[in-house]
């Protein structure tokens, strides 16, 4: 069982990860989509998840796999339904994750009207570090997040560029997922995403929060 770790030593099991789409303005550009009213939501299972030194295998299904590097939320409480003004409340840490996307077999499952979990939810597709404390982070709302490839930049940006905040993606989740210690939610990433290939070696950031290196086998 997959464990998410705090740098004080608390450990909660990995339960659903909650991730969020088209949540940067800028990456909604650089993919031609148009911006969602409502946060667009899909799931990971926990077995996606890797951990620092491990290694993405691309499934042989794909031949275009792309990193997005995401602020990742751990919630320490149990909560349906969770007011805005008390989401942050339920926030045990924060840590950064990949979610990788096999951008051609998502593009032909919607082209079909298909879903595409196995675009987003393939074994290793969710490369997480150990998360600081909540209290640790003054304002996640105002992150540097980066990810390079083989030393260089791929995504530069910063949580400031979310459309959905952090309270109201809590809100809105808990809405629909009564929400569990253990469970992760990514935030959406910024401009930046492109294809990784075997051999590869990835490093997502955010100062004073978490860094994470993986490789691609």
């Amino acid at each position: 069982m997959r464990t998410a770790r705090l740098t004080s030593g608390r450990h909660f099991p990995i339960g659903k990860i909650l991730c969020i789409g088209r949540n940067y303005t800028d990456h909604i550009k650089e993919l031609g989509n148009a911006t969602p009213e409502a946060p667009v939501i899909f799931i990971k299972p926990a077995s996606s998840v890797i951990g620092e030194g491990e290694a993405v295998v691309i499934p042989p299904y794909s031949s275009d796999c792309h990193h997005e590097v995401e602020l990742a939320l751990l919630i320490g409480r149990k909560g349906k339904d969770i007011p805005v003004d008390q989401a942050m409340d339920y926030i045990a840490g924060y840590g950064v994750g990949i979610d990788l996307t096999l951008r051609d077999v998502q593009s032909e499952q919607k082209k079909k009207g298909l879903p595409w979990e196995i675009a987003k939810g393939f074994d290793t597709a969710c490369p997480l570090s150990s998360f600081v404390e909540a209290s640790a982070v003054a304002d996640p709302q105002n992150l540097r997040i980066r990810m390079t490839v083989n030393g260089g930049v791929r995504q530069d940006g910063n949580t400031s560029g979310m459309i959905h905040r952090i309270p109201a993606i809590i809100s809105h989740m808990s809405g629909s997922f009564t929400l569990d210690p253990g469970d992760v939610i990514l935030t959406g990433t910024p401009a930046g995403v492109s294809r990784i290939v075997p051999g590869d070696q990835l490093v997502a950031e955010i100062p004073g929060v978490a860094t994470l290196r993986v490789s691609v086998a």
